[in-house]
């Protein structure tokens, strides 16, 4: 009888532990899952504005292009 209580609290005892260990590796899971999101977040965000500094100096470059060919026929023409 006492080997059947001895066992019975040991299970117990092993269930109580494994609930308590994985509940606290599942949240130690979610929090690092939530900090890699911001990280990825943060690392989409650049990538858009990367992108829009792209287009900003495309732009730019060909209005410059632009201006040099204007520059050019003002030149020529007055000689």
């Amino acid at each position: 009888m006492e080997s059947i209580i001895v066992a019975a609290l040991a299970l117990i005892g092993t269930l109580a532990g494994t609930y308590f260990s994985n509940r606290k590796g599942v949240a130690l899971i979610a929090y690092r899952l939530e900090e890699l999101e911001k990280r990825v977040q943060a690392h989409n965000n650049l990538i858009e504005r990367t992108y829009k500094l792209e287009e900003r100096t495309e732009l730019q470059e060909e209005k410059i292009k632009v201006a040099n060919h204007r520059i050019d026929d003002l030149e020529k023409s007055r000689n």
